[in-house]
């Protein structure tokens, strides 16, 4: 089939059912203030909803009030901007390989990351969430470029098969020299053990202000490309002819989710099946349009993640659960029933 009458068709289809998506949205959002308002207030020391209301209008400097504006506050905060971040990148990757089983980890972000912080660990003995923040991101970008590299070497291109193929490669290569370092080295081993469950706990505004830059880049970066991703969805040749340029829009995305992904590993660790499940949803809901997919990832993800970092604190109250291990137990059941489908949809 042509590719004009191909775009015209995509067109129409992706232009139907707006005012339902935009009610779906709207009711995202409004689920999204649900998990806000629960997280400000749930943990050891539970607060009633009407006492947070009051101390966040008026602190009385009471020590619910520091619990309140010191701790949940900030921790809040940061599984938002962690959530948008990994729903928002999962996006990207999916539409990026066309593959909707994709996710973040496959371009070997993760792997990146885990190993430059093992390696400074070993090799510098300290350890702490400032000390090894930019390793974290420094190796997740490392890795993006190097998968990047090594799937565009020769004369083909770097197709999403290629991607997906050097991602897995990337990701074994680094996972391995990881562990290798690990079992040759105890406190590295501690530290990676502790860093790579993935928890909030702890985490402020400093670690915030300290990867918000790159994330804020990031979100611009997903929302712009997404008209062209649309584009590619029919092919590259369809998308060539509707004048997207094809090796720009795949290393501009591959760009986004090193940003996007690798500031959230960096800041609380890898927080897995957020990538992967958040997108499913958000395609299950408004159709492969993604503008909508990524402007419902945006608001998704953090529901996933705060929903994940709320039942962690009470779980086993007093104690605390790491987030990343219930998100994983949470897209555990998601990721199950999409690869148990007779026929997975393609991108």
């Amino acid at each position: 089939m042509p590719a004009a009458p191909v775009a015209e068709a995509r067109a129409d289809a992706l232009a139907t059912g707006v005012p339902a998506r935009g009610a779906l949205l709207l009711l995202a959002l409004g689920v999204l203030l649900v998990a806000v308002v629960v997280s400000l207030s749930v943990g050891s020391n539970a607060i009633p909803l009407g006492r947070v209301w009051r101390l966040l209008l008026d602190p009385d400097g009471s020590a619910e009030a520091t619990v309140v504006h010191d701790l949940r506050i900030p921790r809040t905060v940061m599984a938002l901007a962690v959530g948008a971040a990994l729903g928002l990148a999962g996006a990207l990757m999916q539409a990026l390989t066309r593959n909707p089983l994709a996710d973040p980890g496959i371009l070997g972000i993760n792997a990146g990351a885990t190993l430059m912080v093992v390696l400074a660990v070993a090799i510098s003995g300290v350890v702490g969430i400032w000390f090894y923040l930019w390793f974290a991101f420094a190796g997740a970008a490392v890795a993006s470029v190097a998968v990047y590299l090594l799937a565009g070497t020769g004369r083909a291109a770097a197709t999403p098969a290629r991607l997906a193929l050097a991602g897995v490669a990337v990701s074994a290569a680094l996972t391995a020299i990881s562990q290798t370092v690990i079992l040759a080295d105890q406190e590295a081993f501690n530290e990676f053990r502790f860093w790579v469950a993935g928890s909030l706990e702890g985490r402020g505004w400093s670690i915030l202000g300290a990867v918000a830059p790159f994330l804020a880049v990031g979100v611009v970066l997903a929302l712009l490309l997404a008209p062209a991703l649309n584009a590619l969805a029919l092919g590259e040749d369809a998308g060539r002819a509707l004048g997207v340029h094809v090796t720009r829009t795949r290393a501009l995305a591959m760009l986004a989710v090193t940003l996007l992904c690798g500031s959230a590993t960096a800041a609380v660790g890898p927080i897995g099946f957020v990538g992967l499940a958040v997108p499913m949803v958000a395609r299950a809901l408004v159709g492969h349009d993604q503008r909508w997919v990524a402007a419902l990832c945006l608001v998704l993800g953090p529901v996933w993640v705060v929903a994940a970092d709320c039942l962690a604190r009470v779980v086993i109250a007093p104690q605390e659960v790491q987030a990343g291990v219930v998100a994983a137990l949470l897209g555990g059941p998601v990721f199950i029933a999409v690869v148990r489908r007779r026929k997975v949809p393609s991108l």
